[in-house]
């Protein structure tokens, strides 16, 4: 609402989330989808690559005075987000603002340990805590939204909440035959170990929805991408399955061939919204190209086309018998992929927020089926070790 203002009193116009992972792909992807609840008056920007370029393309656009950064971190020693956070700061003292007391209303901190981000001189006033025990994928829902809350307001940011809500009710209290979350496992669980799918395909139809693919990967694979069961025995049978995809239209051009008449069975979950909020004039028409897109590949990757099918189709073409004997074996298709098509009314927070939960929830219930712990990531870990080992490794062979 324009109350937070910078060190020389200018209104607060862009917001800056440095995070990497958790701290980054649940608010990333839902600050885009709900881009049409967004105030005009806050952009609000991520930036999780410690690559320089991912920041200096973004700065050299801004205006210090009017900026504030995020800096997400539950141990506030992520070392790509340390490393950004420090550039950040640098920034903001090149273009005047040197001194701790001129940079504290341009850095927010949102952490598990606010005593380490106090020690790196960011005010407690201004710093947000989470419970130690949230898996960055599952954090969407605290003190880690800041930069989604920021965006749509605090009435919208609590309506994305109730969603969530919503759906935890829906699966605390449904039956088994009923229930989304659980259903959703059962179909994931039989493509994975009974059909021998080893990937599973997010294809959302509205581009709003541009990261949802990349925030289910974490979910699903950080939570479900294990060997051991939590009884430390050798798990036998295949778990998270390789979740990849996008936007629909975008893959049709793409890999779709692929999941037609390729050598893989890929299973698909189709997302669509019933409804166009859109103010463009023509909005409607986008809106129907678009849907109209998804139900053909659904029904197309589900029924596929059979040879007699298919030279009816050649004939109709007017093709000869020579021809279509030719390409009759190019131009069929078994079909046979599954597919399930979920629909959104809407693209609300309410609904992103029961979207977000019911994926929480199937995961979770995978879990539970394949006797493994959703909620640890001991593979991320070790990667993180062996950087500050061979950090401390080169630091003592300069010494």
């Amino acid at each position: 609402d324009g109350g937070w203002r910078g060190h020389h009193g200018q209104r607060i116009r862009t917001l800056v989330n440095i995070g990497i992972g958790g701290s980054d792909l649940g608010p990333r992807m839902a600050v885009q989808a709900l881009d049409a609840y967004a105030s005009a008056d806050l952009r609000v920007h991520f930036v999780s690559n410690p690559d320089a370029w991912a920041l200096h393309s973004l700065l050299r656009h801004l205006q210090p005075d009017q900026t504030v950064f995020v800096v997400q971190s539950k141990t506030f020693t992520t070392q790509e987000t340390m490393t950004l956070a420090a550039s950040a700061r640098r920034w903001l003292s090149d273009h005047g603002l040197d001194s701790p007391q001129a940079q504290q209303p341009h850095l927010i901190a949102v952490t598990a340990a606010p005593e380490i981000s106090a020690a790196q001189g960011y005010a407690p006033e201004h710093t947000f805590g989470f419970w130690d025990w949230v898996g960055g994928r599952y954090s969407v829902w605290s003190a880690i939204g800041l930069p989604l809350a920021a965006a749509i307001g605090e009435r919208h940011f609590r309506d994305f909440l109730a969603g969530g809500h919503a759906m935890d009710q829906h699966f605390w209290n449904t039956p088994p035959e009923h229930n989304m979350p659980l259903v959703m496992a059962l179909l994931g669980l039989w493509n994975r170990n009974f059909l021998g799918c080893p990937t599973h395909l997010i294809a959302a139809y509205a581009s709003r929805l541009f990261h949802f693919a990349r925030f289910l990967q974490q979910l699903d694979m950080e939570s479900n991408g294990k060997g051991t069961h939590i009884d430390g025995s050798p798990v036998a049978v295949g778990t998270g399955p390789i979740v990849w995809g996008g936007l629909g239209i975008e893959g049709q051009h793409a890999y779709f061939q692929l999941l037609h008449q390729g050598q893989h069975r890929v299973p698909v979950d189709f997302i669509g919204i019933e409804t166009e909020d859109c103010p463009l004039p023509l909005a409607a028409e986008h809106h129907r190209v678009a849907l109209l897109n998804l139900n053909a590949q659904a029904q197309a990757l589900a029924v596929g086309r059979d040879a007699e099918a298919t030279a009816t189709e050649l004939r109709r073409e007017g093709l000869d018998p020579q021809r279509i004997a030719t390409l009759l074996p190019h131009r069929t298709f078994q079909g046979n992929v599954p597919s399930s098509t979920l629909w959104l009314r809407a693209l609300t927070p309410h609904a992103l927020g029961a979207m977000v939960a019911l994926y929480e929830h199937k995961v979770f219930c995978q879990a539970a089926l394949w006797g493994v712990h959703a909620f640890d990531q001991w593979g991320v870990e070790l990667g993180k070790t062996l950087a500050r080992q061979m950090e401390q490794a080169g630091d003592k062979a300069q010494t």
